[in-house]
């Protein structure tokens, strides 16, 4: 049986907006784990689209570690093309020792455990530390995924059990809070872009 034009279409209309959901998790998870964070920006808007699309709640849960993976990386990255002398010129000299005794200490869990966390533990130290320290790519995106998805589940499966009054709160206020973080998020990415240039070229 063919299916009709208004179903078609309605089809259509909830794939993009699935869509641009996913892209608005994608761009608030590199923002999040950018050099300029937003702290549980992520988790927020995690919980309201697993409140508002409960049976979607561990679709967003692994499309939120896919954007936190996302920013991470790159943070990483640039960390990594800084090497130390970059990491402690933005972090005081005790906090940029602290983390790398955590790295002596837990290897990967310095990485994992504060990607579990939630705010106000910070993750970009982490992230920082692990590319200055030249630490092993894969594992560094085990651990932040391990993490990551842990926190994500956890987070999207409150959102999807406590729906009902979380989109009753939202509904007056989603719009205007959406636009502005998703712009934040863009400001944030650009930001990093431009340091990650800045980095590559001055240690090229």
């Amino acid at each position: 049986m063919l299916l009709g034009p208004r179903l078609l279409a309605a089809l259509s209309l909830r794939l993009r907006l699935l869509h641009l959901r996913s892209l608005g998790q994608i761009v608030v998870g590199i923002a999040d784990n950018s050099i300029v964070p937003l702290p549980g920006s992520m988790d927020v808007f995690t919980i309201w689209l697993a409140a508002s699309r409960p049976r979607l709640w561990f679709y967003y849960a692994i499309m939120g570690t896919v954007g936190s993976l996302i920013g991470g990386y790159f943070t990483y990255l640039l960390a990594r093309a800084g090497g130390k002398q970059a990491l402690e010129r933005r972090l005081r000299k005790k906090q940029a020792q602290r983390v790398y005794r955590q790295f002596d200490r837990w290897g990967a869990g310095a990485v994992a455990i504060p990607a579990l966390l939630p705010p106000p533990f910070p993750i970009v130290p982490s992230l920082l530390a692990a590319g200055a320290l030249q630490f092993p790519p894969r594992r560094f995106l085990g651990a932040l995924a391990l993490g990551r998805g842990i926190r994500f589940i956890v987070v999207a499966g409150l959102g999807a059990f406590y729906g009902s009054a979380i989109v009753g709160f939202f509904s007056q206020y989603y719009k205007p809070a959406l636009l502005i973080l998703i712009g934040l998020a863009v400001l944030a990415s650009l930001a990093g872009l431009v340091e990650y240039s800045r980095r590559r070229n001055a240690s090229g």
